[in-house]
């Protein structure tokens, strides 16, 4: 099977990951790298590929198998719209909009095509995400009764010199990284209907929030509550725990999330089980058996471009689509006019 070739839109960060991934790919040749910037000529020289200033410029020269946008958020469903024109199947990075009715657009614009989006949650490419929501499914913890979750961590200052736009509206956690963990709560305890938050912004004093605590109530039920804080010297964030990305120190003595039913708990990412063996066992009287999951830890970026790559071939539908790129927007716009109004708000 012949490589396919993927172009990049993007020579920001994540996008230098991407090129760098796509590259050590044996099923995956370096198209083209777009980005206006002179980093974006530089980078795409490095590697000896061609460099475009522009999406339309690539695509009328060339028409790569899959394009990636790791371009900003404004972005993203223009650049995607274009590519489905010219029969691009496109990964997008999230979020896949910068809002509902933006992303709708593009939703329909894909059903009415043959290219393919697949959203850049990459988290949801995750063995050890995988592992656990098929637990969930499974029965062996019983029916879901509630989600604990987490993320806590420390953002330095120098975050802030370097972006001050993250000290205004829209820079705060909630836009920023709990859009992640909407995804991974979606995936252990099924669809958000209905959320309430308190919002902080006592430590740092900028008009956005660094710190969040959130109520969620899932279709089937089941609760969960979250703290969210990016000023909280703590290690139980997934970036922490997952021992996935080795840019982050790790710590597997701590957990993220518990994910708890009527008849046992797992702790996640350690995988630690507790259960019963049956409803009649069931008393806080009575010990748990108590067991901890083999895991698999491989980089769920390489898994998701390798997902990638079968979307372009028609072996797979997408495994996070435009759609649950939406409902991750629609719950995390939620949390943040639940912070802001303090009503419960709910969810279609």
């Amino acid at each position: 099977m012949s490589a396919l070739r993927i172009a990049v839109a993007g020579a920001g960060l994540i996008g230098r990951t991407h090129i760098e991934l796509v590259s050590r790919s044996p099923e995956l040749q370096l198209g083209a790298v777009v980005d206006p910037a002179p980093a974006g000529a530089q980078l795409a020289g490095q590697r000896g590929v061609p460099h475009f200033e522009s999406l339309q410029a690539l695509l009328a020269q060339q028409r790569p198998d899959g394009l990636i946008l790791a371009t900003p958020n404004a972005l993203h469903v223009p650049q995607a719209l274009q590519c489905l024109e010219a029969g691009v199947s496109v990964l997008v990075e999230k979020p896949v909009s910068t809002t509902v009715a933006e992303g709708q657009a593009l939703l329909r614009a894909e059903q009415s095509c043959a290219a393919r989006v697949l959203v850049g949650h990459h988290r949801a490419h995750s063995p050890l995400m995988a592992q656990a929501a098929e637990l969930a499914r499974s029965g062996r913890l019983g029916r879901i009764v509630a989600v604990m979750g987490s993320a806590a961590f420390h953002k330095p200052a120098q975050y802030f010199a370097d972006g001050p736009w993250r000290t205004q509206d829209g820079g705060g956690p909630i836009l920023i990284n709990m859009i992640h963990e909407v995804h991974n709560l979606r995936m252990l305890c099924g669809e958000i209907v209905a959320v309430q938050a308190f919002a902080s912004n006592a430590v740092r004093g900028f008009v956005v929030e660094d710190t969040v605590s959130i109520n969620l109530r899932f279709a089937s039920g089941a609760l969960g509550s979250f703290l969210l804080s990016d000023t909280a010297a703590c290690a139980r964030s997934w970036e922490q725990t997952s021992q996935e990305n080795p840019a982050y120190p790790s710590y597997g003595d701590e957990d993220c999330y518990v994910l708890t039913g009527t008849l046992g708990s797992l702790s996640v990412p350690t995988m630690r089980l507790k259960t019963y063996a049956d409803a009649q066992q069931a008393s806080w009287w009575k010990p748990f058996s108590e067991d901890r999951l083999a895991v698999q830890r491989e980089d769920p970026l390489a898994r998701q471009l390798a997902h990638f790559a079968q979307v372009i071939r028609g072996q797979a539908q997408p495994l996070v689509s435009v759609r649950d790129g939406l409902q991750n927007l629609r719950v995390t716009e939620a949390i943040a006019e639940a912070a802001r109004s303090g009503c419960v708000v709910t969810l279609n």
